[in-house]
């Protein structure tokens, strides 16, 4: 493990219980029955614990989207050739995509970073390289990266959040962009959980019955000739990952390590929360699910790493799509903490009894 990394591990710190517990007491006294707003209260006591604040802000908001290609891909996994990859890097760039739309409705600036497309691109307005290599190798025939480069790679998605640092940005999203990389986020969950294949494999793009029995039995391939250890994440991420995995991974260390608090997107999000999760359990608390993916095996990751999804819209698109929406909730929540009056404010006679609750 590098230096720069075990850096930031050292950095990742509890959650402030003393911001969670004022928080509660003030979500008590606003003037609604206590508990009724249900997950925005939640979320925002959360908000309070990972900034340290009450009310905390939330008003520079990034969505960091990660691209990068899959060498899977040359076993047919996916209805798409993997150039869309590169091109879709274009449409954020050009503002014509959905991550595009969201994050304009909520106010948040998209990072577009390339941790490995193939082929690379020229300098271009609004991309931030941080290549790996020209996309990862076929995990079938041999490891999808080298440690080095999965190292590597979780420290570009420190190094992007640590760039943004200056901005100083309140809340991040996570997106990605990657040809194939469905495959890879199901070898990772199966390698770490133990969860047989067939249980977590979805339709990714949305291919059919017979590619998914391709699909399953190529991820199983993978896994058996690479035999990534599920107690070293760094393993997983190098034998059957993907460079944007490793970079989303990074991104949420980073969050943790500088109390910012982190909306995962879908099921590739997932992947990276447990490549990141296991290098710091601590990160969990941090982590916010924007979402549960039509994809099968999301909901069952998200289980795995007990994070309660915020929406249930059946989308399977990525991007940080969900994450989008993710924020805007988790400012709604924020807001609400801060902006609604108290029962003593309002003149508003408060309940008879005090209802039980549980402890933060």
């Amino acid at each position: 493990m590098s230096d720069s990394l075990e850096r930031i591990l050292k950095r990742i710190a509890p959650l402030d219980i003393s911001a969670m517990t004022a928080a509660q007491l003030r979500q008590d006294s606003l003037t609604k029955p206590v508990g009724s707003l249900g997950r925005l209260e939640e979320l925002s006591i959360q908000i309070a614990g990972i900034k340290g604040e009450v009310p905390p802000k939330l008003e520079r908001k990034i969505i960091i989207t990660m691209a990068a290609d899959h060498g899977v891909v040359a076993e047919g996994v996916s209805l798409y050739p993997e150039e869309v990859t590169r091109q879709m890097v274009i449409n954020f760039l050009k503002g014509g995509a959905a991550i595009n739309v969201l994050a304009n409705q909520v106010g948040a600036q998209v990072i577009v970073v390339d941790m490995g497309v193939k082929g690379g691109f020229p300098p271009l307005p609004g991309l931030i390289c941080k290549m790996i290599d020209f996309g990862t190798k076929n995990m079938v025939r041999e490891p999808a990266m080298s440690r080095p480069q999965a190292i590597e790679a979780i420290e570009m998605g420190i190094q992007i959040v640590e760039m943004e640092m200056s901005k100083k940005p309140d809340i991040i999203g996570t997106g990605d962009m990657g040809i194939g990389n469905t495959t890879a986020s199901s070898a990772i969950f199966a390698a770490i959980s133990g969860n047989p294949v067939k249980k977590i494999t979805g339709r990714g793009t949305g291919i059919d019955d017979r590619q998914l029995d391709h699909k399953m039995k190529v991820i199983k391939k993978a896994l058996a000739t690479n035999k990534p250890n599920p107690e070293d994440s760094i393993d997983v991420l190098a034998k059957v990952g993907g460079f944007e995995i490793g970079g989303l991974a990074g991104v949420m260390l980073a969050g943790a390590a500088y109390r910012i608090p982190v909306v995962i997107d879908g099921f590739i999000s997932g992947a990276a929360a447990l490549i990141a999760t296991g290098l710091s359990p601590l990160v969990k608390d941090y982590l916010i699910a924007a979402h549960v993916s039509a994809e099968v095996g999301h909901e069952l990751l998200l289980n795995f790493l007990g994070l309660k999804p915020l929406l249930n819209l059946n989308m399977r698109l990525g991007e940080g799509t969900a994450a989008a929406l993710g924020i805007f909730l988790a400012e709604a929540a924020v807001k609400l903490l801060e902006q609604m009056a108290t029962f003593d404010e309002a003149g508003v006679s408060k309940a008879k009894s005090t209802p039980n609750r549980q402890g933060i």
